[in-house]
């Protein structure tokens, strides 16, 4: 994308990002309802709403913060859906449904922010600029769905991927890995600070991008 001000990069970054984080956020309490929780739903949470998903660090500063660095990797959280996983119908397999189902939201959102790119310029009397404005924009619905999704599919609890591989392995395996969750978050940044999340995530992030924009070109 061309190089623009902090209050541009705002405003074109600002609906995506909130979009990918909330919808991320709720289609995990989603899962959960259909398979026999109801926490998030008694709790307001699966509501579109992006208030009551906002995490002040998460969701503000730290995406800021991002922007403003040359080249940074955008990223960002918001408030984890609470899950009673006893009230699962099979926790085990039911809790990595659950968890899957954020990285799947953010592709389905990826996908639609490719759609909405086609369908700017059929909007009836848009100038160039807005429409620039509108595409860019759906550019980075695309970019921080593919990376959102990404990123949580790695193998590392508390990430979704992590909580998935533990759904899948045997119990001992599953108690091994959850021994290193008090400490993923730390493992993240380490990753994060040294570029070695860049180099691990950028093969994938750029694969899924090109293969979306294959599908769109069918349409």
């Amino acid at each position: 994308m061309p190089e623009f001000d902090l209050v541009q990069k705002i405003a074109i970054w600002a609906l995506p990002v909130l979009f990918a984080i909330t919808l991320h956020e709720v289609a995990h309490g989603w899962a959960a309802l259909k398979l026999g929780d109801p926490t998030a739903k008694m709790l307001g949470r699966l509501s579109l709403n992006p208030i009551k998903h906002i995490d002040p660090m998460g969701t503000v500063v730290v995406p800021l913060v991002m922007l403003l660095l040359p080249g940074g990797f955008l990223f960002g959280w918001a408030k984890p859906v609470p899950v009673s996983y006893a009230n699962l119908r099979n926790p085990k397999r039911d809790s990595a449904l659950v968890a899957a189902a954020g990285p799947l939201a953010n592709l389905a959102m990826a996908l639609l922010w490719a759609l909405f790119i086609k369908l700017v310029p059929l909007i009836p009397g848009l100038t160039p600029g807005p429409m620039m404005g509108l595409t860019l924009m759906g550019q980075a619905g695309i970019v921080i769905n593919v990376v959102l999704m990404v990123l949580n599919l790695l193998p590392l609890p508390p990430l979704d991927g992590g909580r998935v591989l533990m759904g899948l392995v045997p119990n001992n395996v599953g108690a091994q890995l959850a021994r290193i969750e008090p400490y993923g978050f730390i493992i993240l940044v380490g990753l994060l600070v040294t570029g070695v999340l860049g180099t691990i995530l950028s093969p994938a992030v750029f694969g899924i991008m090109q293969a979306i924009a294959h599908v769109m070109a069918w349409f």
